[in-house]
């Protein structure tokens, strides 16, 4: 569903905003807010709801609305819906803005309607099997059946084209309504602040004007089902990991768009920016989460796109190579969105760990590669100790469990994993220890020459973690490759909210609007955080409702 359509603007004066908004000048910051509201311009978005009423006119003639997921939706609430990129959910409510009521196989709930996109043709049929018989009715209608696959190739394209120009506006409205208007206002914001609010907006916005400007290039526009749009989208496709840099800074533009609306002049000063460039009423996260939106529909576009491509079409090859181009963008994105969320699960786990000593975990590390139970064989006696073991990109903690709480972990130490050769051994006497070993491997620091004797009680879970040993370098090369890193900001923040709710022992609360609860939201158990990282390690124990999410950290499992 795209924005509406544009109406151009008039041009918003120089100095408006900083005269209009000086503590020293007559009106205050509420008095702008209501001669806004008051005065005889029209700052309302064209449009305005006219879309979200023409789905509920649709579904109310008893039409079936489709939508496709662009998120996964992971929910422990009974009351919504969960799904997975790419399903297709019926909409069987969207009389609010927000949030949908819809339908996914036997499920019904609420489900976020920014994570998923209504599809282009609503009739088209909702399983291949469908596709198929439709397929065998077009052969026996000739030129009639041709002409519908040819409408349907058209109306992809142009809702491709759509939204593609009303996403220009949509940056251009960013960068014009808000970027040049805060830069005027030195005393509100620095450059620093700026560039962690926007990120490289900018940028985006300047490659998505060649992008488009490439499209309109291939569009035929006398027959537009001929229009040859894959080739634009694999000539641009180095251009889109500019989104990465986005993706990865936007968490720190919500934490710090979150600290200024605390102050009444920010709010005000903001909303000003909104109804001088007559935006959409929509709060400036709102507009900012865009971007990371936008990346992650192109390959359900394109996956339409090649649905209606026929083999013998031009454009049949490039579309299935700029598909798989742009789903492996989509997913790097999707990945280091997946790695900031779990950050702030890491900072849990340290939290839950007593007597933690050194720096924070993620001062280096954001990824839970592997754990388990190890015995450590140490020098000089060769005396065997048994830890609990986590392997994170970057370092290997071990800590011992208490003897009496054995959920209860104590730190005891970590071994750097850069530099470390991980050295297969065969069942035996060890040369060096001079002991018998099982099921055995060593850690072996090429600087330093200090070794790790460590032995798995079955073949089995010392081959997980050689496997386990060769993601994580793998990790880390790929993290090298494509400038993943946590900010500062980003660590504070996971080690700040994680002191607060090992303070408060309890869960943040989910985000629905409480108005749409048809019942209260379910009470949790409030666990410690460091029992589900143990059943990583004992895959007998049945993990909490709470806490199965955190055991997607892992991917390896016993």
């Amino acid at each position: 569903m795209g924005w509406p359509e544009y109406i151009p603007d008039t041009a918003i004066p120089d100095g408006v905003l900083d005269t209009a908004l000086r503590a020293d000048e007559v009106e205050s910051e509420e008095d702008l807010f209501e001669d806004m509201h008051s005065s005889s311009h029209h700052y309302s978005h064209p449009g305005g709801g006219g879309e979200q009423l023409a789905i509920n006119e649709l579904i109310s003639d008893g039409s079936v609305v489709c939508a496709e997921a662009l998120w996964d939706h992971v929910t422990m609430d009974d009351q919504e819906l969960g799904f997975k990129a790419g399903d297709v959910i019926e909409v069987m409510d969207a009389t609010n803005r927000e949030w949908w009521w819809g339908r996914v196989a036997d499920g019904e709930g609420w489900f976020p309607a920014t994570f998923v996109r209504l599809r282009v043709n609503q009739d088209e049929p909702a399983d291949e099997e469908a596709l198929r018989a439709r397929d065998g009715e077009a052969e026996d209608g000739g030129a009639e059946a041709q002409s519908s696959k040819d409408q349907m190739r058209t109306n992809v394209i142009n809702e491709i084209l759509s939204t593609e120009r009303d996403y220009i506006k949509h940056l251009r409205d960013i960068c014009e309504g808000y970027i040049r208007q805060c830069r005027k206002r030195a005393d509100m914001f620095s450059e620093e602040q700026l560039r962690t609010i926007f990120g490289n907006i900018e940028d985006i916005y300047q490659c998505q004007k060649a992008f488009v400007k490439a499209l309109e290039q291939r569009f035929n526009r006398e027959r537009p089902h001929l229009s040859e749009l894959g080739a634009c989208f694999l000539e641009h496709q180095a251009d889109f990991q500019i989104y990465s840099e986005y993706c990865n800074n936007h968490p720190n533009a919500c934490v710090e768009l979150s600290r200024l609306t605390k102050l009444s002049k920010y709010v005000y000063f903001f909303e000003a920016c909104r109804l001088l460039q007559k935006m959409i009423d929509i709060s400036l996260d709102g507009f900012l989460l865009t971007p990371v939106q936008k990346i992650c529909k192109y390959p359900l576009q394109l996956a339409e796109l090649l649905k209606y491509t026929p083999p013998q079409h031009r454009d049949f090859k490039d579309v299935e190579a700029a598909l798989h181009a742009m789903r492996n963008v989509a997913q790097l994105i999707n990945e280091r969105k997946r790695r900031l969320e779990n950050i702030d699960k890491i900072a849990q786990w340290q939290s839950s760990i007593e007597d933690w000593e050194g720096e924070d975990i993620l001062v280096r590390s954001s990824e839970l590669i592997y754990s388990g139970e190890l015995t450590r064989v140490t020098q000089p006696q060769a005396k065997s100790q048994q830890r609990m073991f986590f392997l994170f990109d970057h370092q290997l903690i071990y800590c011992k469990k208490d003897l009496l709480r054995r959920d209860v972990l104590y730190y005891k130490g970590r071994v750097d994993m850069d530099g470390q050769e991980v050295v297969d051994l065969e069942d035996g006497k060890d040369r060096d220890l001079h002991v018998s070993v099982k099921n055995a491997f060593r850690l072996l620091c090429g600087t330093t020459g200090e070794s790790h004797l460590l032995c798995a009680r079955k073949s089995e879970q010392k081959q997980r973690w050689l496997k386990a040993f060769a993601k994580e370098r793998e990790q880390v090369r790929l993290d090298q490759e494509t400038g993943f890193s946590i900010t500062e900001l980003q660590r504070k923040q996971a080690m700040l909210n994680a002191s607060k709710q090992q303070a408060t022992g309890k869960p943040k609360a989910l985000s629905r609007p409480y108005y749409l609860a048809r019942q209260k939201h379910p009470v949790l158990p409030t666990s410690l955080p460091q029992q589900q990282v143990l059943v990583l390690a004992e895959p007998k124990r049945k993990p909490s409702t709470f806490w199965h999410s955190i055991s997607r950290l892992a991917p390896f499992r016993k």
